[in-house]
């Protein structure tokens, strides 16, 4: 997992309320257990036509929105089914951060897992937010998660709370894996001291 930086980058806005894990990646994508590919089929039944060309309507597709990293949406996003799935599209679509009034646990949880920071805001900070972009589709905001902010042009910014413990894992790109790795010396010693005292369980 790659370490989330303080960046600059376009804030994409979809004004949608309770987008839930199948409009984010549908169930017929769910084929693969690597996280990389996702990305191509995220909210693919709003991106796409019938004959597989750009929805011209759907948000994502305008090309003042290209290459955002920031994602601005309507309350309860990501609710639906736990698929892990749906962090890994966004992730590899190329969103790195995710700004909502509010998200389900489960997928609010899973982003934290995968490197995309979601933070929470107020209803009036989310239509400030949501305003600015619409006057100015490609502003582009500030994220500094080292020290909790956002900084917007039309003066919109603000803190964001987060938990220390997955502040840090971000900073340091460290998913669960990571977390088990830096322990890695101690689950050798232990492998070694089990194998000494049960040899019978590790015999090939």
């Amino acid at each position: 997992m790659e370490p989330y930086k303080k960046h600059e980058s376009i804030a994409a806005l979809m004004n949608r309320s309770n987008v839930d894990t199948d409009q984010i990646i549908p169930k017929q994508f769910l084929k693969k257990v690597e996280r990389s590919g996702f990305g191509a089929h995220l909210f693919h039944d709003w991106r796409f036509n019938d004959d597989g060309s750009d929805n011209p309507e759907f948000e994502l597709n305008k090309p003042t929105f290209k290459g955002a990293k920031i994602l601005v949406v309507g309350d309860n996003f990501g609710c639906g089914s736990s698929r892990e799935h749906a962090p890994w599209a966004i992730a590899d679509y190329g969103f790195n951060t995710i700004i909502s009034t509010s998200y389900a646990d489960i997928f609010y949880n899973n982003c934290f897992k995968n490197g995309i920071l979601p933070i929470k805001v107020s209803s009036q900070q989310l239509e400030s937010l949501m305003a600015e972009i619409n006057a100015n589709e490609g502003v582009r905001f500030v994220v500094d998660l080292e020290n909790q902010q956002v900084i917007t042009p039309g003066g919109n910014g603000f803190t964001f709370d987060i938990d220390p413990f997955r502040k840090g894992n971000l900073l340091s790109g460290l998913d669960d894996i990571g977390l088990t790795l830096k322990h890695v010396d101690k689950i050798s010693a232990y492998e070694e001291r089990h194998k000494k005292a049960f040899p019978w369980l590790w015999a090939q």
